[in-house]
């Protein structure tokens, strides 16, 4: 039997939290990747923000060799993928490398809105699949209800199920033994061409780039002359190595193969995900057909709270970007808050992720202004404008229309909580495209507006279900959307930061909600402040935060409406309308942050 025949290729996908870096860990351990005192939980989840939220961020690979009962010896790659909607694209670049996918679904909670997402993703592209039943050894574990579930729900044969526990140990046996005898062996020819798929690159302050690769044909060999097909770039590989799962160096890579190699090469926007690799001797003529590149949905701006912050600010993200290719800034500068960045992500956790990492990695205090996404601008000259920051908006005359990006949803959930969640959906302008049934639990597509999810959606379906509903989504398409700006004024100074492009339905209550906000955080000055909400030259809302009041008149004595009276009144009415024209007012910081919470409190 030849070598490629002995190779699996394969990935783990589920749902958050239903055991597959911890089913990965027990392979590992299994095939004797790493020793009992070198094992720890998560061992695939190398980042401590991983380890502490438990779940998986950026995808990672292992080769294990395990020995199978036919005494034949076998060799395992495993992709361990995240579960969250936010990393779907990791997932979808994971399954490019593979042939086949262990899909774990826990047996005490069932099919989730992910464990959908991610085995569909695995079957547009012919993966063969596992199905395994994680937690077995918990009491609430129902073997039966979760397999009528798969078949129900994702609609695949589970009489070969396998019924296991990440934690004890069982039916690890039988997995690797499924994983052999059902998953399907690599196709490629060593003899031929070198091509090569890109699957992933980071950046590591020692080596420079590492690029992660999977060779469909020929051999990668140490001080090889390789090409980057995109932008015609050659390099020599200085070397070549697997996980195992510590990185260790070996001589090549044959077909089948999933290994990184290392090139001297030290910008990480060279090497393209996706991209194809051959030889620069005797290239190949056709690329293969690579990934989708991601495209952020989410933006925001991050602001230093002590300007002084501004460069540890930079150098954080400048770092974060060298291993994140998915997330992109820009400088961007704000009246109110300062020199800062307008930063894009991929959904609301990679916002949260990126930000706590720059806080505790590099200890930068920050603000973040409200999350908004991208969009499309019609202008009556014809051109379109792609708009992310609120106040670029042009004026409204030369706009014709404005289209908002929507998306595809899928929420499962417990029965009892659906008239709840159905609420929520017409509450953020959803529009319901199916509901169905398995069991006691819904399946509810629903097509919803991304600027009505990306702030607090996921919160809200949390806290009306008790934690029960799962939520998944794709972006579909832009829709016309009858859109307006919401501008925020404080003694008739517009606020850029606290702009906002809002459905009009809402921009009232939503004016009034910060304007209110606003007088309460704002402290009081010698004059009388009004704090308005505008949208475009109409005034919607507003509040007035009075001013300090000083009785000019105490040490004069009885008496009437003297002159005297008079001109002290005067002068003091003239010094407060001076003031107001030349006297800056000072916005705090939590005034900001007080408004960027308001949308949190009003679910």
């Amino acid at each position: 039997m030849s070598d490629i025949k002995r190779i699996r290729n394969f990935s783990i996908i589920a749902h958050i939290d239903h055991g597959k870096s911890t089913i990965a860990d027990r392979i590992i351990h299994k095939c004797g990747g790493l020793t009992d005192r070198e094992m720890k939980q998560q061992v695939l989840d190398s980042m401590d923000i991983e380890r502490e939220r438990g779940i998986t961020i950026k995808a990672q690979t292992v080769k294990l060799n395990y020995k199978a009962k036919d005494g034949q010896n076998y060799k395992l790659n495993i992709i361990d993928t995240p579960g969250h909607v936010d990393f779907g694209y990791e997932v979808s670049r994971s399954l490019s490398a593979c042939e086949g996918s262990l899909l774990i679904v826990d047996s005490t909670q069932g099919v989730e809105a992910q464990t959908l997402a991610n085995v569909y993703q695995a079957l547009d592209i012919n993966h063969e699949v596992i199905p395994i039943l994680n937690k077995i050894d918990l009491p609430a574990s129902d073997i039966e209800k979760t397999k009528k579930e798969i078949e129900d729900v994702v609609g695949i044969e589970t009489v070969n199920a396998i019924p296991c526990s990440g934690k004890t140990g069982e039916g690890i046996d039988e997995i690797l033994e499924a994983i052999i005898n059902k998953l399907p062996a690599p196709k490629g020819i060593s003899d031929e061409k070198l091509k090569c798929l890109l699957v992933d690159s980071w950046y590591d302050s020692y080596l420079g780039v590492v690029i992660l690769v999977r060779v469909i044909n020929g051999k990668l060999k140490k001080g090889m002359k390789i090409k980057l097909m995109s932008n015609n770039q050659e390099h020599v590989i200085e070397k070549v190595g697997v996980f195992t799962p510590k990185p260790s160096d070996i001589e090549e890579l044959n077909s089948g193969e999933i290994g990184f190699i290392i090139t001297g090469i030290k910008s990480l926007s060279q090497t393209k995900v996706g991209d194809t690799i051959c030889d620069s001797v005797n290239p190949i003529d056709e690329p293969l057909a690579g990934f989708k590149p991601s495209k952020p949905v989410v933006f925001c701006g991050l602001f230093p709270v002590d300007s002084s912050e501004y460069q540890k600010l930079k150098d954080g993200l400048a770092k974060l970007k060298l291993n994140d290719a998915s997330f992109s800034y820009e400088p961007e500068s704000s009246s109110a808050l300062g020199l800062g960045f307008r930063c894009g992500f991929l959904g609301l956790l990679h916002l949260e992720i990126i930000t706590e990492r720059l806080e505790r990695e590099f200890d930068v205090n920050l603000i973040t202004t409200t999350p908004g996404v991208i969009y499309k601008v019609h202008k009556i000259k014809g051109d379109i404008l792609d708009l992310q920051n609120p106040s670029n908006m042009p004026d409204p005359s030369q706009i014709t229309k404005i289209e908002e990006p929507w998306i595809k949803s899928t929420i499962i959930t417990p029965d009892e909580y659906l008239g709840s969640i159905i609420k929520i959906c017409q509450d953020k302008r959803g529009i319901q495209t199916n509901l169905s049934y398995s069991g006691n639990r819904a399946v509810l597509s629903y097509d919803l507006p991304l600027n009505e999810v990306v702030f607090d959606f996921n919160d809200r379906l949390k806290s009306v279900s008790s934690g029960y509903a799962s939520f998944d989504y794709d972006i579909s398409n832009y829709r016309e959307g009858n859109l307006v700006k919401l501008g925020i004024l404080v003694n008739s100074e517009p606020v850029d930061a606290l702009a906002m492009i809002i459905h009009k339905d809402f921009a009232q209550k939503t004016g009034r909600q910060v304007c209110e906000k606003l007088k309460d955080l704002i402290p009081r000055h010698n004059f009388m402040i009004p704090v308005q909400a505008a949208i475009g030259g109409k005034i919607v809302a507003r509040e007035s935060i009075k001013g300090f009041k000083k009785d000019v008149l105490t040490k004069i004595h009885g008496g009437g409406a003297t002159d005297r009276k008079r001109k002290l009144l005067e002068k003091q009415k003239k010094g407060k309308a001076r003031s107001k024209q030349f006297g800056k007012v000072e916005i705090p910081q939590e005034a900001f942050i007080g408004v960027l919470k308001i949308n949190k409190e009003n679910s």
